[in-house]
């Protein structure tokens, strides 16, 4: 019996350490991801974030966007 949970522990652990590493990766690659989305909606217009926002479904939560500044003059990209 003693061998039988050696061996199903055994399994336990080296599975949870693959589990924490995909998890490790998912978090890196989600902080990099949110980087990129704060950047290109830091670099949109006003007018080119309103497009996107209404091709989303309307299902969809649309979280607050900050509007990025406006270039000298006023003009749109």
């Amino acid at each position: 019996m003693d061998l039988v949970k050696n061996h199903l522990m055994y399994a336990v652990r080296e599975e949870v350490e693959i589990l924490k590493e995909q998890i490790r990766e998912l978090v890196e690659k989600n902080s990099q991801l949110e980087r990129e989305n704060t950047l290109l909606k830091t670099l949109a217009s006003p007018e080119q974030l309103e497009k996107f926002q209404s091709r989303l479904s309307p299902e969809e939560p649309v979280p607050e966007t900050p509007h990025a500044p406006e270039a000298p003059g006023g003009s749109a990209v």
